[in-house]
């Protein structure tokens, strides 16, 4: 019997399944035996994902009277997987500071992944570190007289980050608008998407305090949990913590929800670098892979 219509679809995904195991492979050979080697640490559901690509392609085709789009005959690849994993192959075991080599690796998979400019360093001025733990931070308050009433525009978000409350004291550089009436929503961002990290620390802090203390103000940065492949894009918005707490930045309520670093001991691993976006372009808040 000739080939009918259904042999002839079934060749063609035939070879381009086995096409696209092969580039598959070669790309990420190590992420992926890395990943089968580590399946406890991580979800089943990723891991589904890669069985798929790399079982039989026949059985997914529909049978010949039901077609099904062609959307749904390939499954979607989790790219997290391979951010995962890719980072893994170069963070060191323990939270430590990264070594150059390190941050090279980071750096260079971070750009790739999400297709912006990050650098552990911008106009010679740098953090004391660039990847630690980060710690929840309260609310900051945004303008005289904000109080947590005044702070959410919903009553969903206020009860699910009302919580947390409102920090007795300003943020580093004060408020984030002269009052309530000027506030802008890039003001409103600038709040909600924060961190704090000890600029104090900085390598030649003390020697160019000015400086520094203008480089910082709302500088934008990636953080990026580097056990689930979250990434959020931030503001430098507060000072802080101090050493003796163990941590080595904090994140406002929002972002550590994103960042899915909320747990008992209120803290988690993350990777933290600059963003370099002079006209202002990246929006700030969760971004995800390329």
């Amino acid at each position: 019997m000739g080939n009918t219509h259904y042999e002839i679809l079934r060749n063609k995904w035939i070879k381009k399944h086995k096409d696209l195991q092969k580039n598959l492979w070669e790309k990420h050979g190590n992420a992926l035996n890395h990943f089968a080697n580590s399946v406890t640490q991580i979800a089943a559901g990723s891991l589904g994902g890669i069985m798929l690509l790399t079982s039989p392609v026949v059985p997914l085709l529909p049978a010949p009277q039901t077609p099904a789009p062609k959307e749904n005959i390939m499954p979607k690849i989790d790219k997290n997987v391979f951010l995962i994993t890719d980072l893994h192959n170069v963070l060191p075991s323990d939270v430590a500071p990264l070594t150059t080599v390190q941050e090279e690796g980071a750096v260079k998979i971070l750009t790739r992944d999400f297709g912006l400019k990050i650098a552990p360093e911008l106009s010679g001025i740098r953090l004391n570190r660039s990847y630690g733990y980060i710690g929840q931070e309260q609310h900051l308050t945004r303008f005289p007289g904000d109080t947590m009433a005044s702070h959410f525009s919903t009553q969903d978000a206020a009860s699910e980050f009302g919580k947390q409350g409102m920090a007795p004291g300003l943020g580093a550089w004060g408020y984030f608008a002269r009052s309530a009436d000027t506030m802008t929503e890039k003001d409103n961002l600038f709040e909600k998407y924060y961190i704090a990290v000890p600029t104090f620390l900085a390598p030649g802090f003390s020697e160019h305090t000015g400086e520094y203390i203008t480089f910082f103000k709302y500088r934008k940065m990636i953080v990026v949990n580097p056990n689930n492949g979250r990434a959020i894009v931030v503001v430098i918005g507060d000072a802080g913590p101090a050493e003796f707490t163990g941590k080595h930045l904090g994140g406002s309520p929002e972002v550590m929800q994103y960042l899915e670093r909320v747990d008992g001991a209120q803290k988690g691993a993350v990777l933290y670098f600059f963003i370099d976006d002079p006209n202002d372009t990246v929006p700030l808040g969760p971004i995800d892979i390329k």
